[in-house]
């Protein structure tokens, strides 16, 4: 497998400049945090090739793409060797899983090699597929190419769309195949991220009464993450507050564009407030709050239109660690907690409402113009509209009424659209604003390109059934710039083919 993939580094960067270290690690969670992780160094492969190192992402971490691309650099992606001054490590954490909770889970496919400073902060340089560690529960701690491949090219779009998120700095095949239920290549993804701290990782330690380390913890988490709450009164409150307020946000940017995270454990949300952990996540097509994708949800918990009470529940969860550092008298602190949790409604539908009426246009939203966005949303269920096309075409019709033509079009129940249209272009017309204005906002916030699923699973096909990489290089390349007209890449924005009981799988 390995001698098909051709190394690429996409977009062309100069010969590799004299450096002495290829990450210049500065390590604090291991430094800072001892008794957390547990040591685990990557277990090396049969033959690693590159697929793709992320340039740009490279030159933001302050790293030279080119030398990562290089034999050592590929060796390193693949856990063939450890860099100067890494410091690798499984970290522990625990976890609801589908609302049962797990006492002990940690990272069983994972390993954090260290941190690096670059011009946007402190970042984590995880391998995802690298071997066991301590806990791996029996796992061969290895993952598969598609699955991989499915994590840089939606993580990488969610980032193009401007959603905070862990990015995919490379990705390798390791020259051996892995065992699931037939013989799959192998590979390893490189991940970046704010950090690996977890709502889970909190629940780790709080679930052992150890409270002085969920105040380390703590503390750890506001120096590195929230350093404004540092010194004030009720920092651990404020700490809670500050996670509420980035997951309100961040779960308002999912449904905004159609997104489902597909499996929303507690071990999968990010302190840091970043979409972490791309199992079997997805892009709805058609329109329906109940949609699920993932082959593990059976009951729909995680289904596009629960994650903001999901995000809530896990949100929850987290306040309860976090109980014993707001009061010493635990009825006062439960209190506390509720307060804060209180809050979470407000923030999360004050975002989403004021980004989907901007959706339409509208981005001085009122109640009314909110509930004329909704009104959309629910003639595109019954009309088994496209999401993201019934967005996008929006915005030509916002400048040109003749364009609702093709509007309509996606709408099984066409007569509901037009009773909507009638309303929603006389309320643009009340603003007094351009139609071309009005065009332009709504294509800052509405994609043409998103990853559908047809188009990441015809990716994932072509690599590893053939080998093919050029379709993986050319959908990232499409998302790079989803919010931009690309009149040679238009198919990519065609109505997708109809995929009746499309699902995906945990493999990374």
């Amino acid at each position: 497998m390995s001698s098909a993939v051709s190394p690429a580094v996409d977009p062309p960067v100069a010969a590799a400049t004299d450096r002495t270290a290829l990450f210049p690690f500065d390590n604090s969670y291991s430094r800072d945090l001892p008794g957390f992780y547990a040591s685990a160094a990557p277990t090396p492969v049969a033959a690693p090739a590159l697929v793709k190192v992320n340039a740009a992402l490279a030159e933001e971490l302050g790293l030279d793409p080119a030398a990562l691309a290089t034999p050592e650099g590929v060796e390193i992606f693949a856990g063939q060797r450890v860099p100067p001054g890494a410091d690798p490590i499984a970290l522990a954490y625990a976890g609801h899983q589908f609302g049962q909770f797990v006492p002990q889970l940690g990272d069983g496919r994972a390993i954090l090699l260290g941190e690096v400073v670059g011009r946007n902060g402190r970042r984590d340089i995880q391998l995802k597929g690298s071997g066991p560690t301590p806990f791996s529960r029996r796992g061969d701690g290895r993952a598969a190419l598609g699955p991989v491949l499915r994590e840089y090219i939606v993580s990488e779009a969610m980032a193009a769309l401007g959603i905070p998120t862990t990015r995919a700095l490379a990705a390798v095949t390791t020259g051996e195949p892995i065992l699931r239920d037939r013989p799959l290549p192998g590979a390893v993804l490189a991940r970046v991220a704010a950090s690996h701290i977890r709502i889970g990782t909190y629940q780790f330690f709080a679930a052992r009464k150890a409270t002085d380390a969920v105040r380390q913890l703590a503390d750890y988490t506001i120096a590195r993450h929230y350093p404004e709450l540092a010194g004030t009164e009720q920092p651990y409150l404020g700490l809670l507050e500050a996670v509420i307020g980035r997951q309100a946000a961040l779960v308002a940017r999912w449904l905004q564009m159609g997104f489902i995270h597909g499996v929303m454990n507690t071990d999968n949300m990010s302190v840091s407030g970043e979409t972490i952990d791309y199992g079997p996540c997805a892009f709805m097509d058609a329109y329906d709050p109940q949609t699920v994708f993932s082959s593990i949800d059976h009951m729909g918990r995680y289904a596009y239109g629960n994650q903001p009470d999901i995000a809530h529940w896990n949100l929850a969860r987290f306040a309860e660690c976090l109980v014993p550092l707001f009061h010493p008298e635990k009825e006062q602190a439960v209190a506390i907690a509720n307060a804060a949790l209180g809050t979470f409604p407000a923030r999360f539908y004050g975002a989403y409402h004021a980004g989907l009426a901007a959706k339409i246009g509208l981005p001085d939203a009122d109640e009314a113009d909110v509930a004329l966005a909704l009104d959309l949303l629910s003639a595109m269920i019954a009309g088994k509209a496209d999401f993201t096309l019934t967005f996008r075409r929006l915005c030509r019709a916002a400048e040109d009424e003749e364009a609702l033509s093709p509007v309509r079009d996606l709408f099984l129940d066409r007569d509901a659209f037009d009773a909507w249209a009638a309303r929603w272009r006389a309320r643009l017309a009340a603003t007094g604003r351009e139609g071309a204005q009005i065009r332009a906002g709504m294509e800052q916030v509405n994609p043409a390109f998103v990853p559908r699923n047809h188009l990441v699973e015809a990716v994932i096909a072509a690599a590893t059934e053939r080998g093919d990489f050029a379709p993986f290089e050319e959908l990232n390349t499409v998302l790079a710039t989803p919010y931009a007209d690309q009149p040679n890449f238009a198919r990519y924005a065609d109505l997708p083919p109809r995929m009746e009981g499309y699902q995906t799988f945990c493999g990374t």
